[in-house]
């Protein structure tokens, strides 16, 4: 009998909900307490270290390469899955994948509505750039979250749970590909298409080479980082174009097997380092005594995260049940979507992102939005997690009864 190697089974591990959801936890808290540590200076440094040739406009700094190179790897991972679902999975049948994906457009929409409405009270006018920022799902904290106190629940809240993250993920590229660019070139865009289109037919070729597919990825990523359309689109697009069904005699689909592949990369090395970078945020602020946290965008953000997200998920899916023909799963009430709607409130990677993208990287209106995406994340997980303990404890037990042995046929 083979038994696995050490690092087939280290691949394993993290690409489970949970330790995944642990690394990209523990690397942010790591950011957090060294940007507010004696070595801050040093981690600063590092993150602004400049690395690239200048002459294809690729010299980044080494926190501009995790959130556009390295995060291409978890859009890449994000595009496979989003391909699977869309062919073989639980958005292939509309009628069935109604429910959560308007409940993911609602959950989208009133954080959003909720941002705005609250930087306008405080008439934070600059902030309102950020309104995207509360929109978007982590689907690896929620699902590991889900994972550990969701023990004993129907498998169709899993499965709601996954459905509208995948479909929040789709709406915050789309998001981000058309409002966060930084002005479009079209001769970059167009060469970065073209070549996605040869990666896409060498992908369904009998035996696609590696030493092909990479150059054409790198090219394609590097064009669209100069098209001004944000780099990590590239990684969609790339994994939207493999297979979701069983080609040439393959036993498994390559979009699942490729997401295999890629996904201990993404949870174990890409988010990790984003996260690292992306939550080092100085608690105290710009030295003017005005605290980081003091900011009408923590509070704007915090809300929509942690109110808005429910209310557009639970409110949209009421509101579908009762107006269209579309229902939810048997033996699914919109009452058990509330956990559900808790855990859409943890904004991590994306909404950092997105933080970057709204207000720049030095800019303390994108420390105020990191820190309240940290916090009200931490909250949100907190409530979905009491929330899934509740509704656990409540759900009864179904126990299979064991037939008597002069019940069973002899011999």
């Amino acid at each position: 009998m083979n038994h696995p190697s050490r690092t087939a089974r280290l691949r394993a591990w993290v690409s489970q909900d949970i330790p995944g959801g642990i690394l990209l936890l523990g690397a942010a808290l790591l950011g957090l307490s060294l940007a507010n540590s004696p070595w801050h200076r040093g981690y600063e440094a590092v993150a602004a270290t400049v690395i690239g040739p200048s002459a294809l406009h690729l010299d980044l700094t080494v926190a501009q390469w995790a959130a556009d190179g390295l995060l291409a790897v978890f859009f890449l991972a994000v595009g496979l899955e989003l391909k699977h679902e869309l062919v073989a999975g639980s958005l292939r049948n509309p009628r069935e994948a109604g429910v959560p994906m308007l409940a993911a457009a609602g959950g989208m929409a009133v954080p959003a509505i909720v941002f705005v409405v609250v930087e306008l009270m405080a008439d934070d006018a600059p902030a309102l750039h950020g309104w995207a920022i509360p929109t978007a799902t982590d689907i690896a904290f929620a699902l590991a979250v889900l994972a550990v106190f969701g023990r004993g629940l129907p498998p169709a809240i899993r499965t709601f749970l996954l459905t509208l993250a995948v479909v929040d993920d789709l709406l915050a590229i789309v998001v981000i590909a058309f409002f966060y660019g930084d002005g479009l070139a079209p001769w970059p865009l167009l060469g970065a298409l073209a070549l996605i289109t040869l990666a896409g037919v060498h992908v369904r070729a009998r035996r696609p080479r590696r030493w092909v597919l990479v150059p054409l990825a790198l090219a394609a990523w590097a064009l669209l980082h100069a098209s001004g359309v944000h780099a990590t689109v590239a990684g969609v697009l790339l994994g939207l174009t493999v297979p979701a069904r069983a080609v040439h005699g393959e036993a498994t689909d390559r979009a699942t097997r490729w997401a295999q592949a890629v996904t201990p990369w993404s949870q174990g090395v890409a988010l990790p380092l984003f996260a690292l970078f992306a939550a080092g945020v100085s608690l105290v602020g710009d030295g003017s005594g005005r605290a980081v946290v003091a900011q009408p965008v923590v509070l704007a953000v915090v809300v929509a995260l942690v109110i808005g997200k429910p209310l557009g998920v639970l409110g949209t899916a009421a509101l579908v049940t009762r107006l269209t023909p579309l229902r939810l799963s048997p033996g699914l009430r919109v009452r058990d979507l509330l956990p559900v709607g808790l855990l859409a409130g943890i904004g991590f990677t994306v909404a950092l992102l997105v933080a970057e993208l709204s207000f720049g990287s030095a800019s303390a209106l994108t420390g105020g939005a990191k820190i309240a995406i940290l916090g009200a994340s931490a909250l949100a997980a907190t409530l979905g997690a009491v929330s899934l303990r509740w509704d656990a404890r409540r759900t009864p037990r179904v126990i299979t009864p064991v037939p008597p042995d002069d019940a069973h046929p002899a011999g």
